[in-house]
């Protein structure tokens, strides 16, 4: 945590420094106050000294302004830095997790993500906000309270060699058992988001299948874990306060008891005793505030760990350290050799892979569920590198190209489309940010989605929601299709993309698709066979191996995979 707030704060440093004076300057102040108050006592209202009153009395009021003034300001001050720190630790998170690539991703996990992003940056942002309003003050407050009550009466301060470890100690154990439990309960935080998450995404399946009982059920228990832990580290907090109260109280009686014994023999003065009172409430209170703070310092170290272990976690896919950024982009796709291996696993996703796609031509992918397609069309777009071998465009390798320009010259379709909470428009403009309403109008044109869009309430300016919920799944391709159309790339990447259209529209769309793409290098990946068998190669997968290539014709009469595949799907009329 100290390597972490180090790092973040050192831009605030002036603020930090401002919040330091201003909370020696206050805590001074108060330090000041009971000295007065035992002047007033002593030499004031014993001797009638109306004057030394009034003098006195307005002293204190103007410490008293000093004090709140420099409160109020270091409490602003410092309010501002840690929520300065905040935005600035999730802007981290945010800039880190952009350049994760899909197995940074699936190895965290989104809903932990999110955790650490919002509540885990919260705990972090809440213990500074309260280390720079409690924990500068205490340290200034303890020394200062013990100079002050050793000055006032030093026979009474004798009570604070045994108060003080006694107050120390008792939060000391509170906090040091609290560590377990608050990690534990970021991490069933996590199960709860990563629950919830998948209910509110998946709740037409729920409803589909009637599982509203038993994910209720899955929900409860998760909660009920968390809520186990919240409770016991409750109790450790209402242990606490108790105990803390209990030791207070007692000091106080013990400071009235011995100080009323050494007021009567003369050794004292009463308002040395009320002093000495008041000094030792500075003392256990700074004691209360820094042993409060180790208990906020556990679940702030926790959430700290989690944190770094997001910005110390490198991508796996780097960019190029001399990126290259040519001139001219044909769109030429050629893989060589190309073997991949997801991080940790037994064995290889794809073996020795070849592939080349030209520009103008279409180029499918298929194959049985887990063969690989999806996997082969990832690595051109550079979601994961490959582990031997190499993908180039126009004869550049795909890692030292500047990734800007990679990204714009692919126009990709995944297999779950996703669409961004907004308008029909501005999903499609982050396709092409300039587009022109009538290059919108003209990419759902030959995506096929024109009609639909058109029937909406607002049509470009209709509302989408979060994950485009509120189309289908064919109105959601479609859209998906268009706005990578919108951005004419040299390289179509179409992962799966046509499974939830009718063979109609599929094949009304792939006509309408021809003539847009037939400069650029198309690649699709499909299951059905009618999507494909116009292609101008066919690869075929099986189990991460190359086991087919060539036409439609040519494959069904010569391969045994393909042959399987079509006769699942096609009346042998429909497949010659």
């Amino acid at each position: 945590m100290l390597g972490l707030l180090r790092a973040s704060l050192t831009p605030y440093r002036w603020s930090l420094l401002i919040v330091c004076v201003l909370q020696l300057v206050q805590t001074l102040a108060a330090l000041y106050l009971p000295s007065l108050n035992a002047r007033i006592i002593d030499e004031g209202v014993v001797a009638g000294n109306t004057d030394l009153i009034w003098r006195t009395g307005a002293v204190m009021l103007a410490v008293s302004a000093v004090q709140v003034l420099t409160s109020v300001v270091a409490v602003y001050v410092g309010a501002r830095t840690a929520m300065s720190l905040g935005r600035d630790l999730r802007e981290d998170l945010f800039t880190r997790v952009m350049r994760f690539s899909a197995q940074e991703m699936s190895t965290l996990g989104t809903p932990s993500l999110i955790t650490r992003s919002t509540n885990d940056v919260q705990q972090v942002q809440m213990f500074v906000f309260m280390a720079l309003t409690a924990i500068i003050m205490a340290p200034i407050m303890l020394v200062g309270g013990v100079a002050m009550a050793v000055r006032e009466d030093a026979g009474l301060s004798l009570l604070l060699v045994a108060v003080v470890p006694a107050l120390g100690g008792t939060m000391g154990i509170v906090a040091t058992r609290m560590v377990p439990y608050f990690r534990t309960m970021q991490k069933r935080i996590d199960t709860v988001n990563g629950i919830l998450r998948e209910q509110i995404t998946g709740m037409r399946v729920v409803r589909a299948f009637v599982k509203e009982a038993e994910e209720a059920t899955r929900f409860g228990v998760a909660n009920a874990d968390l809520r186990e832990v919240a409770v016991r580290v409750g109790r450790l907090m209402a242990f606490a306060l108790p105990m803390v109260m209990l030791i207070v109280n007692l000091a106080s009686v013990a400071v009235i008891w011995f100080g009323g014994r050494r007021v009567d023999a003369g050794v004292t003065e009463i308002g040395s005793l009320v002093a000495f009172l008041s000094y030792l409430m500075f003392v256990l209170f700074a004691v209360m505030m820094a042993t409060m703070m180790f208990m906020f310092a556990p679940r702030a170290a926790v959430s700290s760990e989690r944190i770094l272990e997001v910005l110390d976690s490198e991508p796996t896919v780097h960019p190029p350290a001399d990126p290259q950024r040519p001139e001219v982009v044909s769109g030429m796709v050629e893989m060589t050799g190309v073997t991949f291996r997801y991080p940790g696993a037994e064995k290889d996703v794809l073996h020795q892979i070849d592939l080349q796609a030209q520009p103008g031509t279409t180029t499918a992918i298929i194959g049985s569920t887990g063969a690989g397609k999806t996997t082969v069309l990832a690595l051109v777009p550079r979601l994961f590198d490959a582990t031997s071998g190499s993908v180039r465009i126009d004869g550049v390798d795909v890692r030292d190209l500047d990734p800007a320009l990679l990204s714009q010259i692919i126009g990709l379709v995944p297999q779950r489309p996703y669409l961004f909470s907004g308008t029909v428009a501005s999903n499609l403009r982050y396709g092409r940010a300039d587009a022109t309403e009538e290059e919108l109008w003209e990419a759902l044109r030959v995506a096929q989605a024109e009609n639909f869009v058109r029937s909406m309430d607002g049509g470009l300016e209709a509302r989408i929601a979060q994950g485009g919920t509120n189309v289908s799944g064919g109105q959601r391709q479609r859209l998906a299709i268009a706005r990578a159309l919108i951005r004419r790339p040299a390289i179509y990447l179409f992962d799966d993309s046509f499974s939830a259209l009718d063979y109609a529209t599929d094949a009304a769309l792939r006509a309408a698709l021809r003539p847009r793409t037939r400069r650029s290098s198309v690649i699709v990946v499909a299951q059905r066979v009618a999507t494909i068998r116009d292609a101008d190669q066919i690869l075929v997968l099986e189990h991460g191996r190359l086991v087919g290539r060539g036409t439609h014709a040519e494959l069904l009469a010569t391969n045994e995979t393909y042959q399987e595949i079509v006769s699942s799907q096609l009346s042998a009329e429909e497949a010659a």
